[in-house]
This record gives structure tokens, sequence and C-alpha cells, in this order.
């Protein structure tokens, strides 16, 4: 890009902006001032009107989304810069009353962490998870996936289920799948609601004929 230093504008600028626009740090063009960091080139604001439009698109507009201070400051980055314009995409974000509502903690505090115990056989221990949004398949139309994986082992063994199924329907595949080929497990590690997991534990002791 040609530079285009225009000393009648030099002479206008404040002498921060003087000193940067003298170093080459400021491209003229068509009437518009960009500033040029490194081999980018984007447009130098300062009229306060335009910098809130432009923190407006990149933080509280539909396809912005009300994204975090880091995201934001990726989105204004590459089209803006005006002095401190870091320091107002900051104060920006932390003071946005959509933001701070949805960011606010709710519910009890988290409790102390508590070390897993590591198995000294296989199957004592399983991670459970699903994976789900699936499309419709086999004959009875499974749209999920049961993910039992063995802490001892790293064994993954993919069951499919309906996303729906209850935890009786869980506990009669896991049963018939899994345990009738190994043992009844000692813990189960899930991030389902601990309700669907207590029942799924009743269930499964009761249809192994043993008690909790």
């Amino acid at each position: 890009m040609k530079d285009c230093k225009d000393p009648s504008l030099s002479s206008k600028l404040d002498e921060t902006w003087k000193n940067a626009y003298d170093e080459g740090r400021f491209h003229l063009l068509d009437g518009i001032l960009y500033h040029r960091p490194k081999h980018t080139c984007v447009m130098a604001l300062k009229d306060r009107t335009l910098i809130n439009t432009i923190l407006h698109e990149c933080h509280d507009s539909v396809a912005a989304g009300h994204l975090s201070e880091d995201r934001t400051l990726e989105r204004v980055k590459p089209c803006s810069w005006w002095q401190n314009w870091q320091k107002d995409v900051s104060e920006y974000c932390q003071t946005c009353d959509r933001c701070q509502k949805a960011n606010r903690a709710t519910g009890k505090k988290f409790g102390m962490m508590i070390q897993i115990q590591e198995p000294k056989s296989p199957w004592e221990i399983v991670h459970m998870d699903w994976v789900t949004a699936l499309p419709p398949g086999g004959d009875r139309s499974y749209n999920a996936f049961l993910v039992l994986v063995d802490r001892y082992s790293k064994t993954p063994i993919f069951l499919p289920c309906h996303k729906d199924d209850t935890a009786m329907d869980t506990a009669i595949i896991i049963l018939n799948k899994v345990i009738s080929h190994t043992c009844l497990f000692q813990n189960i590690i899930s991030d389902r609601d601990p309700k669907f997991t207590s029942a799924l534990w009743t269930n499964l002791h009761n249809l192994f004929g043993t008690k909790l």
C-alpha cells in the first residue's frame, strides 16, 4: 500500500497521534485514516459514536451474541483501532448488563474436590456418557449411543440406545450387554442428573439380585 502522508494532517494531530503518524504507523487513504500495526491495516477511530457502534457490533449484536472479553477483542482487532481500545473493550464487556446477569452465580457453591479412587481390576469403575442427536438407525431406530469406558483398561464400549431411555431401560442395556460378560461395577462416574444415576444403581442391583 503506497504511503500518503499529509503534512497538513500531521500538524493538526495531538502529540501522541502526530508521532505515530510520522513514524508510519498510520496511513491516509481516500480521506480515511488507517492504523497499520505490522503487516495489517485497520481503520483508526476517534469519534466516540463510531467507537460505541463498533463495540456494539462486536459484542451486543445478534452476530456477536455477547461473546467473552477475549472473543470480543478478537472481533474488534481486525476491523478498527483507537487509543486505549483494549481497555475500552474490557470495560465495555465487564459493564454489560446482560453479561453480568448471565454470569451471576446461582445455586449452591461447589463442594470440595474428591479424588477418584483408582481401580485395582477391570470394570470396577466405569465412566458413563451419551452421544445423542444422531439420525435414527437400525431396526429399532436408535438415535443415541451409551458410552461406557473402563477406568482400569481404558476400554470403551458403545451401546446403541434411545436418547429418552429411562434409568430402567439403561440398566437393562448395561446388564445384558456388559455386566453379563464382566462384573457389577463398584462405581459409575457420570455428569448425568444424580437422580438418574441413583435410579440406575437401584435398578442394576435389583436386576442383579443384590442389595445396595
